[in-house]
C-alpha cells in the first residue's frame, strides 16, 4: 500500500497564525509573519527542540515552497 500524502494538519496550522516567537529579535512576532531570512538562519543553525521548532520548520517549509495562502483563511477566522 502506497503512502498517502498528509495533509495540512489545521491546528497546526492554526498555532502558526496565532503563536508569537516566544523569544529572540523577532519576539512577540507572529511565527506566519517571521523573515523568511530569520527561518533560513534557524535552518542553517538548527531548528529548535520540541514543538516549537517543529513549528518554525513548518512555516519554514510553508513559506520558502510559496505555501502561504494556506494561511490566508486561519488568518481571517
Amino acid at each position: 500500500m502506497e503512502d498517502q500524502p498528509q495533509l495540512p494538519d489545521s491546528e497546526l496550522l492554526k498555532t502558526l497564525v496565532a503563536m508569537p516567537m516566544p523569544f529572540g529579535k523577532y519576539k512577540g512576532t507572529l511565527l506566519c509573519n517571521l523573515p523568511v531570512s530569520y527561518l533560513e538562519w534557524f535552518q542553517r543553525e538548527g531548528f529548535p527542540k520540541g514543538k516549537l521548532g517543529m513549528l518554525l520548520a513548518t512555516i519554514y517549509e510553508i513559506r520558502i515552497n510559496g505555501l502561504e495562502q494556506l494561511l490566508d483563511p486561519l488568518k481571517k477566522g
